[in-house]
């Protein structure tokens, strides 16, 4: 089994995702955002690469079931319906919805990964359930968001845990650097809001008033459920 990690989109170019399982990881929203929605009776997730894409979607499906999701330099975007704080994607408000999310990091990501042969979205929340289902693949590569184009902790944190569960026992396995620094990253470091909190991104979510959502950006296992990408769109893998 063969592990890279590249902890940010600037890394790697697309075809290093070819004949490759892809995980994209993006704790501080992105991907706890999608892990929440599922978990909770969303459809599908659209990710899009920018705010114009997301809008002629969304009007596109049809806006009586879709939701317009995301936010530009944290805030909810001004028109969508949600924003990023994963606790506003609720049984009630997301339920047999169709989302279409559009964020700074987190849904950019999932651009560069569309050459793998398989695509699901990771965060501390559904931990477990994604080191299950990519175990054992041949080629696993692990794609951090990052922010704005540099390294986030919380997301080698998170890649470094997923490689630790996957690697354990494991004899036949190469990593390359980025997983071998990820993998030490999380021997040596626990996952919980106060490693969240100061952060690049726990301080911006501070300095929006947004703090609280670290909590459960931190809360592992909390779902077993793992998304995966099908014709541009996320859903739980059955």
């Amino acid at each position: 089994m063969i592990i890279d990690v590249f902890f940010t989109t600037g890394e790697v170019e697309p075809v290093g995702f070819q004949e490759a399982t892809a995980v994209v990881i993006d704790v501080v929203r992105a991907t706890t955002c999608m892990v929440e929605a599922l978990a909770n009776g969303a459809k599908a997730i659209f990710p899009t690469v920018s705010i114009e894409e997301a809008v002629k979607l969304a009007s596109s499906l049809g806006r009586d079931d879709t939701l317009l999701c995301g936010e530009s330099k944290g805030i909810k975007i001004e028109g969508f319906d949600l924003g990023n704080s994963p606790g506003e994607f609720s049984p009630d408000v997301i339920g047999a919805k169709r989302l279409v999310m559009s964020t700074t990091n987190g849904t950019v990501a999932f651009s560069f990964a569309q050459e793998a042969e398989r695509i699901v979205a990771c965060a501390f929340t559904n931990l477990s359930a994604v080191a299950e289902a990519v175990s054992g693949v041949d080629r696993l590569v692990i794609q951090c968001a990052g922010r704005q184009g540099r390294f986030a902790l919380e997301d080698a944190l998170c890649a470094g845990h997923l490689v630790k569960r996957i690697t354990e026992g494991v004899a036949d396995v190469q990593l390359n650097d980025g997983a071998l620094a990820a993998r030490a990253l999380a021997k040596g470091i626990k996952i919980g809001p106060k490693v969240l909190e100061p952060t690049a991104a726990g301080r911006a979510l501070e300095a929006i008033g947004l703090a609280g959502d670290l909590k459960l950006c931190a809360s592992v296992d909390r779902h077993a459920i793992v998304p995966e990408m099908h014709n541009q769109a996320l859903t739980a893998a059955r």
